[in-house]
């Protein structure tokens, strides 16, 4: 049984790394160095906009879903979910859409707005809720499947058309459909009015309760999403162009890390038995597969990276390699810290420590990535993510290692997250201060 999750919960989610391969080749061949540079840059700010939209529940949702007893807490929990996301799309949308249009280059705004818009909107996906309840296929049909459809379509359609809005545009419609289908099948009981933001005052109640991880969620994406928004702001077409070819790799290899953290989330977490059971066996495991996942990633980043990029993005926006060293050490401690967070931290309430390492190792990297970009410096903004990735796994190693060897994670049951995550990270804060 744990096999088969584990395998389900990697090779599924893997399959959207098709995506990727047959589509951003297309549009970095078909728009040019500057509007490659335009298309990602849109394409991250759409990232920062669908963290917003998600606001912790990608996070935080999982062990709500695993832990919510029957149907109808499943349907709840769902429910809210929708109806902070809803409200808070109504606000981000368009001012991912603006922000977009002004970094993006003359003649490729409406491709880049186009692009933030719809991947805004993967901030609905219910992807959280199948890794809950321990279904991968609920991520295939829901959120893979359809995103690779639209990928394979809009390949097809950008190569004959030359109009790369026409990948966001289906994407869109991909996203939508999923939803609706999500629902109607598989918590059909979050309709109407359990689903509206309105009232608002509901709404903002609800988003209260999970401010603490959605401000992690934010503060990482800060950094990890804003170096190509800073290297076409500051940098040269020709020169932003192949660093964001390097970012794009990037993303491609996080599909590996999410996968990953998905296939062990739930079962270090999941209630499976009336007896005390030692979890840091699993928790073990699931350390030393992101790990070993980190280093792998890293040495192929730094051997294969400007021959990968050149391949998939042709030649005239190939990444340089010290750009590519860079990104696989933040690969490394990308990968070295998640379980730490997702299997460890957050579910024991410690949302307020990870919140403050977040926001410091995003503060510093951002920081480095400005003065990188001032100076001309292309690699340096590489290295201020690099950097801040580091500074994380570095600051949250201990507290996690000591929240391991705690009775709390070696019994049946997983201490129950509290409904109002900032009283309980009050608490925590002085555990580990």
């Amino acid at each position: 049984m744990v096999l088969r999750r584990l395998t389900g919960f990697t090779l599924l989610p893997l399959l959207s790394l098709v995506t990727p391969f047959l589509l951003l080749p297309v549009v970095a061949r078909v728009s040019g160095p500057a509007g490659w540079s335009s298309f990602v840059a849109g394409q991250a700010i759409g990232t920062i906009g669908a963290t917003v939209v998600f606001w912790g529940w990608n996070v935080i949702g999982p062990v709500l879903a695993a832990r919510a007893g029957d149907v109808e807490a499943r349907t709840e929990v769902y429910a809210v979910s929708l109806r902070t996301r809803y409200l808070l799309l109504i606000v981000v949308v368009p001012v991912a859409v603006v922000v977009s249009a002004l970094v993006a280059t003359t003649g490729h705004r409406v491709d880049a707005a186009a692009m933030a818009a719809a991947t805004t909107l993967l901030g609905l996906s219910p992807s959280w809720f199948g890794i809950g309840v321990g279904n991968p296929w609920l991520l295939f049909w829901y959120d893979t499947l359809p995103r690779v459809a639209a990928a394979v379509a809009a390949a097809a359609l950008v190569w004959l058309t030359s109009l790369v809005w026409v990948y966001p545009v289906l994407l869109a419609v991909a996203v939508a459909g999923s939803l609706s289908a999500f629902r109607r099948r598989h918590v059909p009981g979050a309709r109407g009015a359990l689903v509206s933001p309105w009232p608002v005052a509901r709404s903002l109640g609800d988003l209260r309760l999970h401010l603490g991880t959605a401000g992690i969620n934010l503060a990482a994406t800060a950094y990890a999403s804003t170096p190509v928004p800073i290297a076409t702001v500051a940098l040269r077409a020709e020169v932003s162009s192949r660093f964001a070819s390097a970012d794009s790799l990037y993303r491609f290899a996080l599909f590996t890390v999410t996968a990953l953290g998905n296939a062990f989330q739930g079962w270090t977490l999941e209630e499976d038995s009336e007896q005390p059971v030692d979890r840091r066996p699993r928790h073990r495991a699931a350390w030393s597969a992101h790990l070993g996942l980190g280093v792998v990633g890293a040495v192929a980043f730094a051997t294969l990276g400007p021959w990968a990029t050149g391949l998939l993005f042709g030649s005239a926006v190939q990444a340089p390699r010290d750009v590519c060293v860079y990104y696989g050490v933040a690969f490394l401690f990308l990968s070295a810290s998640s379980p730490a967070i997702r299997n460890v931290l957050l579910p024991t309430g410690r949302v307020r420590l990870v919140f403050g390492w977040t926001l410091a190792s995003a503060v510093v990297g951002l920081a480095l990535m400005g003065a990188a970009a001032a100076s001309g410096w292309v690699a340096g903004i590489a290295l201020g993510m690099a950097v801040s990735e580091a500074l994380l796994f570095v600051g949250l190693l201990g507290p996690a290692l000591r929240a391991l060897a705690s009775t709390g994670l070696t019994s049946s049951r997983v201490p129950k997250v509290a409904a109002d995550e900032n009283s309980q990270t009050s608490e925590s804060g002085r555990e580990e201060g």
